[in-house]
């Protein structure tokens, strides 16, 4: 598995060294995948992940039967600069992290009805390459990773969607996302029968998205998301709880 990630990261940088040395400029289109494979002596599947990589760092677009491109460069107001505070924010005060979940329930619910309408043979296979990923990585192995796989898992479903505000939103907010889903996993993993839950949620939003099913894939995200929101909030208020009931001075003493 890291040898898979590591080889997608080499695969990235250079690709991002073919787009410096072809100067290739924003909105330029690049090569065809066999004609870039070829070039770059790789597998169209290697290729494939190191292009969703690039896709989900904002480096390259994706259009509906056109190709990719290279994204337009951010503006000094981006999102990326948009997420410094925010991050800043949700390391300072962890109770962030539900307006996080609130803004991803926003998001997200439409990201999954659009692809379940518009997503293609290949981004079916690619959404349920990375649900198949989530259920091979383990958190007590490697929790980066499994947190990673998830947020993939979600970005595959808003690239699905083919809607570049929705999905340029979701890429904005990808650092604050993997921050916020790897708190959740952690908080999470001390009960198994959460996890088994998380799985079958992920399981249903997939299903839904190849069968193309629009407002399944809503109602499946809408659920899965309440539920980890509902979830954490549980444990919170039961960490706090504990927390009171040790203050209470001991009446023996």
């Amino acid at each position: 598995m890291h040898e898979e990630r590591r080889l997608a990261e080499s695969l990235a940088e250079r690709l991002r060294a073919f787009i410096d040395q072809q100067r290739l400029q924003p909105g330029e289109r690049l090569p065809a995948e066999r004609q870039l494979a070829q070039q770059l002596m790789v597998s169209r599947s290697s290729l494939r992940e190191a292009l969703q990589k690039l896709i989900s760092e904002g480096v390259l677009v994706s259009r509906r039967g056109g190709g990719n491109f290279i994204a337009e460069r951010a503006a000094d107001w981006s999102a990326a600069r948009l997420v410094m505070p925010l991050s800043t924010l949700l390391a300072d005060d962890p109770g962030y992290r539900y307006d996080v979940l609130e803004a991803r329930i926003a998001i997200e619910a439409s990201t999954a009805w659009h692809a379940a309408r518009r997503a293609t043979a290949e981004d079916k296979a690619h959404i349920e390459r990375c649900y198949q990923m989530m259920l091979q990585v383990s958190d007590r192995d490697d929790p980066d990773l499994a947190a990673h796989s998830d947020v993939r898992f979600h970005l595959a479903i808003a690239e699905a969607a083919h809607n570049l505000v929705l999905l340029q939103a979701m890429r904005g907010l990808f650092d604050l996302l993997q921050s916020s889903v790897m708190q959740s996993r952690q908080r999470m993993y001390t009960a198994p029968e959460i996890f088994q839950q998380l799985a079958v949620q992920h399981q249903a939003m997939c299903q839904a998205i190849i069968a193309g099913d629009a407002e399944r894939a809503r109602s499946a995200t809408i659920h899965h998301l309440g539920f980890v929101d509902a979830t954490m909030r549980n444990l919170h208020e039961e960490e706090a709880r504990r927390a009171r009931s040790l203050r209470i001075p001991d009446s023996k003493a």
